[in-house]
């Protein structure tokens, strides 16, 4: 066996040796209460504020795609140290989903202190979520730390930006070992939530010297997004939804909107236009049983993306802080 074939094994192993001490059933001795707790805590949550779902499953996403799903995001800057969710790009993530995670942390500390990771309470919240608001159900594993490194500088490059090219989109995940067919099932995520006009400004406002917008999209749909988005340039709060038809169910009507014109973001077109994907968006259009089998796979590898256990982590006793000074 050569050299090269030597790490690669050992990389295998190690990432095997990691995701083995991974559970669904991790906590059932230890905080038996685990599952009932993040439960209740989401439901009540999502009832109060329809876009937690949205928001929880986009920070899970931030989250993953940089150091792993070890709650890194999470973490407040201090003076030592700015963290990754002072990023610009990780400005916008939505508080209710910073503050579901940090309810169901409070309630489990009072259950069983010390137990339970912000990682683990962030990936089945992010599952529980979908699942309440009509999306599939699958499988947490469970065990993992919280990571002990958070930094802003390390975010750029990692997660998707609407500057990059779709090529560029898709290779943050294939270099995660995501195929292009795992790409489109989580892109679907986009069935819920909503994006701010600046993301998609460039498609309505002029964009060409004719009709001044992405010819790609649904004339009606430009006028609707006009008025909305007519005085975003002075606040940047303004938003529409990612799918229009039915913002707050998780559903394949993502998928359905691509043809007619009704895709938000470049990247969501560019789903539909790319010769590599729009098979996977016309079978999910088609079938949302196979998109959901699809999304559920994809999400059940996705959730456990450089996950930390033993000493590569720790318990946190808050969500936004290490327990001990780091930087």
């Amino acid at each position: 066996m050569d050299f090269h074939h030597l790490i690669l094994l050992l990389l295998f192993v190690s990432i095997s040796v990691s995701e083995a001490k991974l559970s669904p059933n991790y906590y059932q001795k230890s905080c038996p209460d685990f599952e009932r707790i993040v439960r209740e805590t989401i439901t009540d949550k999502q009832m109060s504020t329809p876009t937690t779902a949205a928001g929880t499953l986009r920070l899970f996403v931030h989250d993953c795609l940089v150091e792993g799903c070890d709650a890194s995001v999470l973490v407040s800057s201090n003076s030592f140290n700015q963290a990754e969710r002072d990023h610009d790009i990780n400005l916008s993530l939505p508080g209710d989903a910073f503050e579901v995670v940090t309810r169901a942390k409070t309630a489990l500390e009072l259950s069983c202190p010390k137990t339970v990771s912000c990682a683990d309470i962030l990936a089945q919240a992010t599952r529980d979520l979908i699942s309440m608001v009509g999306g599939p159900f699958y499988t947490v594993k469970l065990g993992r730390k919280d990571g002990l490194v958070s930094k802003a500088s390390r975010v750029e490059g990692n997660l998707p930006r609407i500057s990059m090219s779709f090529d560029e989109s898709i290779k943050i995940f294939e270099s995660r070992g995501f195929t292009v067919q795992e790409f489109a099932a989580l892109l679907g995520g986009h069935t819920i939530g909503f994006s701010h006009c600046k993301e998609f400004s460039d498609r309505i406002f002029n964009y060409g010297k004719t009709s001044g917008y992405d010819p790609a999209l649904n004339p009606k749909f430009v006028a609707g997004l006009r008025q909305l988005c007519a005085n975003s340039t002075r606040g940047g709060s303004m938003a529409a939804f990612n799918d229009v038809m039915t913002p707050g169910k998780f559903d394949n009507m993502y998928y359905q909107n691509l043809p007619r014109g009704l895709g938000l973001l470049a990247i969501d077109h560019a789903l539909y236009a790319s010769p590599r994907t729009r098979p996977f968006v016309e079978m999910f259009a088609k079938d949302q049983a196979a998109f959901f089998q699809a999304f559920s796979r994809a999400m059940e590898k996705f959730s456990v993306l450089g996950a930390k256990t033993g000493r590569n982590g720790e318990i946190r006793s808050r969500c936004d802080a290490f327990n001990s000074l780091r930087t």
